[in-house]
């Protein structure tokens, strides 16, 4: 991921990479087959420690609101740049050139926030924390929203810091949830 992140997609190689990381590129092609491959493989093994963090945060017992605000810190990139964010992208980027079988890994890692913020939506109106809404329809809209400022943020487009882009974000669920 910091590979990628310093360097990019395109000036990563397999022998490059395995140097790095002490191996041979013929090693790294053996455990996974392609460039592709070990690109979502380190995708799915970041998205699988960033999942522990999502559970622990929205396990916790505090208004969803704080739940809701957890869950968009781990969204959010943390700054330009940010590896998991860069390797993110360059993913969704190759997507026409990955498989079917890859392309239904990516969308697992989608419907997963997906499941989460529905549930979370859906219990904050069940408790009268926030707004009755269609949690479906209004977690789409987030996640549309999440992503549009994320990818600012990994980009460094001016006007989008992080601390911007959650200003925004909490005026939205001002005014959506409340």
């Amino acid at each position: 991921m910091a590979a990628i992140a310093d360097d990019g997609l395109e000036k990563l190689t397999m022998a490059g990479l395995g140097r790095e990381v002490g191996m041979s590129s013929g090693h790294l092609l053996y455990y996974f087959h392609s460039k592709d491959e070990l690109l979502l493989r380190t995708l799915e093994w970041s998205e699988e420690q960033l999942g522990v963090e999502r559970r622990s945060a929205l396990a916790r017992q505090v208004p969803v609101r704080e739940r809701l605000d957890a869950f968009v810190q781990l969204y959010v990139p943390q700054a330009p740049r940010d590896p998991h964010w860069t390797l993110w992208l360059e993913l969704w980027n190759r997507v026409r050139a990955i498989d079917d079988e890859a392309r239904g890994r990516l969308l697992d890692i989608e419907l997963s926030w997906h499941r989460d913020l529905v549930a979370l939506l859906v219990e904050g109106a069940s408790r009268g924390e926030l707004r009755a809404v269609d949690a479906e329809r209004i977690a789409t809209r987030i996640r549309a929203l999440l992503d549009g400022f994320s990818t600012h943020v990994a980009m460094g487009l001016p006007g989008s810091d992080r601390e911007q882009v959650l200003a925004h974000i909490g005026d939205f669920f001002d005014e959506t949830l409340s």
